[in-house]
């Protein structure tokens, strides 16, 4: 650590502020792309008439990606491993659905004052994106990144996704079968037998059979399947087919003017209210997890919480609320997209702090508050 500290003060400062800022713009590459294609849905959409056939498209097709690449890259046995921590999933996953979808509700329901101060599908963005499972792949990255427990992570991720289409659809029709006024935009619905029946004909075609496949191909091919997804770097893959769903959205909402219909004081109270969301969902996770857990498994759960999946929202509201509306559609997804930016953001962040924490914490020169004072997960647990 002297050595490196001792290069860094030989090298001229130009040097050391171009190799941050570049590295900066590596670490970010994914909030760069998706700005670019948001942009770029802004200005160029795809014709009304083949709307639906993108939607198609990209429910099935990019999903399945994304799920067979993890299926490809869960190592069987550490998840079996962590299978046994039934402690844990009860934990981990009460406060990723339970937690997270009643405080949203509670949010919503506090802020639903009026007919005229939300738009109502909106608020039920907000509601659907409490009810959403966590994420995966992105997970695993920022846990690994800050020197959490990985392999917890991926448990409890996968557990997480194989449970959504059982919770999440119930605790949507929990959350939106009250009496609330911001629900009388949905459409009447067939039961809950119906609306399973269209969850499991979808997301089982794009969830559960690309991850078995995965599973199965890493099994009777690991060394192809390592080199494809680790030397080759080919994981990489599922970042790209999120970015499509996230393009996909603002394509279908800016195609039917959602964005237009929407007051600038309701996007702004919006993003306010999902940074905050983010916020108290991460900081109950850190306190309730030091409890009884340690700093890797800390990390891990910090991660687990507040980080949600549009890979599975978007593809479930177009299948819940048949006969909704484009233009309600798109913007009950607005909230799903634009809280994958925030967590994008401020999970990277969270991760390099950590990064770092671990990194000068190793040096005998200086104390921990001086080299990096700021609140860091690690400082807490």
């Amino acid at each position: 650590m002297r050595d490196l500290v001792a290069m860094n003060v030989d090298r001229p400062l130009d040097d050391i502020s171009t190799d941050t800022s570049q590295n900066d713009v590596i670490d970010q590459w994914f909030l760069l792309v998706m700005g670019i294609l948001i942009v770029l849905a802004s200005q160029v959409q795809v014709p009304r008439s083949h709307q639906q056939t993108k939607q198609t498209i990209v429910n099935y097709l990019t999903v399945a990606v994304i799920f067979f690449i993890n299926g490809c890259t869960l190592p069987t046995q550490v998840l079996i491993e962590n299978l046994s921590r039934w402690k844990m999933h009860i934990f981990a996953q009460v406060q990723c659905y339970l937690l997270t979808s009643s405080i949203s509700y509670g949010v919503v329901s506090a802020c639903a004052i009026g007919k005229h101060f939300m738009d109502p599908a909106l608020l039920i963005g907000i509601i659907i994106l409490g009810c959403l499972p966590t994420a995966i792949s992105f997970n695993t990255i920022m846990t690994r990144k800050a020197n959490g427990n990985g392999a917890l992570t991926i448990a409890q991720s996968t557990i997480g996704n194989l449970l959504g289409p059982f919770v999440t659809t119930a605790l949507i029709k929990l959350y939106t079968s009250t009496d609330a006024w911001y629900t009388d935009i949905l459409p009447e619905t067939e039961g809950v037998t119906q609306t399973y029946r269209y969850v499991f004909k979808q997301l089982g075609l794009s969830v559960f059979v690309p991850l078995l496949v995965g599973q199965i191909v890493v099994t009777l091919f690991p060394r192809p399947v390592k080199k494809v997804f680790g030397e080759w770097k080919m994981s990489k893959l599922s970042s790209f087919a999120l970015l499509v769903i996230i393009w996909s959205t603002y394509d279908g909402a800016f195609e039917s003017n959602a964005f237009s219909g929407v007051q600038s004081d309701n996007m702004l109270f919006v993003v306010f209210i999902l940074i905050a969301l983010y916020l108290v969902w991460i900081a109950i996770a850190i306190i309730a997890s030091r409890l009884w857990l340690s700093c890797e498994d800390t990390i891990a759960v910090a991660y687990l919480v507040p980080t949600k999946t549009p890979a599975m929202g978007v593809p479930l509201t177009t299948i819940m609320f048949l006969g909704l509306s484009e233009a309600s559609q798109t913007r009950m997804q607005l909230p799903m997209v634009i809280y994958q930016g925030i967590q994008t953001s401020l999970t990277a962040e969270s991760a390099q702090r950590e990064s770092t924490q671990a990194e000068t914490s190793e040096s005998d020169d200086l104390p921990q508050d001086a080299v990096f004072p700021r609140m860091s997960i690690r400082a807490i647990a």
